[in-house]
């Protein structure tokens, strides 16, 4: 019999149906991004999970490859910046992707995680600051990608 680790589907959706916005904090910060491939195109069937240390919300992508979210900064864990964790499911992953996502305000090369990577990886977990909110872009591979954790 096959686990879900050894086949890429079909799974039921239930539970990850495109929502506009999920809600770590009401009335919180937006942040929003694009889930995309390695040619920049958008993943059309991700789902990405985010989680501040207390609180956890679920966004499954649309037509764009766009999710968007409601959070409040978390407080930083001993010794790091704050961070929120970042989970990401789509098809023809094996095993779901571990990235993180830092906030520009914060003195992050002071992070032992973050310091420790070269600085063009540093750039693909720092949101930036857009129209009020923040956008994080989550580049599955390609010359851009996004650094994901062993997890």
């Amino acid at each position: 019999m096959r686990t879900p680790s050894q086949t890429v589907g079909p799974f039921f959706s239930i539970g990850l149906a495109r929502r506009d916005d999920a809600v770590l904090a009401p009335g919180g910060l937006r942040l929003q991004g694009r889930l995309l491939d390695g040619e920049d195109g958008p993943i059309v069937d991700g789902v990405v999970e985010l989680w501040d240390g207390e609180r956890w919300g679920r966004c499954g992508t649309d037509a764009e490859g766009r999710f968007a979210f409601s959070i409040a900064k978390p407080a930083p864990r001993p010794g790091e910046t704050p961070r929120l964790d970042v989970f990401v499911f789509a098809r023809g992953l094996l095993r779901h992707q571990l990235t993180r996502i830092y906030f520009p305000d914060e003195p992050n090369e002071t992070d032992p995680v973050y310091a420790g990577l070269e600085p063009a990886d540093r750039e693909t977990l720092v949101a930036a600051q857009e129209d009020g909110a923040l956008r994080f872009d989550i580049r599955m591979q390609g010359d851009r990608a996004t650094v994901f954790f062993e997890h």
